[in-house]
């Protein structure tokens, strides 16, 4: 995929030893997080529990307004309704594309009582074309308790996420790469280190200590 002037990338690794368990990195920002119970993996099909390794782009991001607020960020976003779906079904004509319930065909609920999809960021991933069993509703969402694994979606804790979601760029890519890689994940990100005393400050701190 060719890369649009001023995108940036966010890259997902894993963790060595750990294939469910991986890495996101933007920037300075490294946050843990939980990969598919089948880890990252080149080839994906319906229900592999595979994280699909590739270059995506960003579509939008999908909340519940009844437990968030509307997350700030350049994507689209749009809150979720009681009825949203999500089809998985490979041999229906809307197979990776969002549906009401109740809905014919097999179709993921969207709005869940768990907590997990109360942010959703949509992952460009086999929809431009789509190919039937190649892999439906990749998402950035928020973790399970312990970050256990998902079933391919990258999820994060409701802070991170939310940081994420919030520096987002419709002309960045998200990087799932294969191979694992070490990282020290921050923990809050909070305020940036105080910056190093000037030369004259030390001094000056000197002179009033004698």
């Amino acid at each position: 995929m060719t890369e649009r002037r001023g995108s940036r990338q966010m890259v997902v690794t894993a963790t060595p030893g750990r294939p469910d368990r991986g890495h996101v990195r933007f920037g300075h920002l490294c946050f843990a997080c939980a990969l598919g119970r089948a880890g990252i993996g080149v080839f994906k099909a319906e229900g592999d529990g595979r994280t699909p390794a590739g270059t995506y782009p960003w579509r939008r991001v999908l909340y519940r307004p009844d437990r968030v607020a509307r997350p700030r960020s350049s994507l689209p976003v749009a809150a979720l309704r009681t009825d949203d779906g999500w089809c998985d079904a490979p041999g229906d004509r809307n197979y990776n594309r969002p549906v009401r319930h109740p809905y014919p065909a097999s179709a993921e609920r969207l709005w869940r009582c768990d907590g997990l999809y109360d942010i959703v960021v949509v992952v460009g991933h086999n929809d431009l074309p789509r190919r039937r069993g190649a892999g439906s509703a990749i998402f950035f969402h928020v973790a399970r308790p312990g970050l256990l694994p998902t079933e391919g979606c990258v999820a994060l804790r409701r802070r991170h996420l939310l940081r994420l979601v919030a520096l987002m760029r419709p002309q960045d890519r998200l990087l799932v790469a294969t191979g694992a890689t070490a990282c020290r994940p921050l923990r809050d990100q909070g305020s940036p280190p105080a910056r190093a005393k000037s030369k004259k400050a030390r001094s000056l701190l000197r002179a009033r200590a004698r």
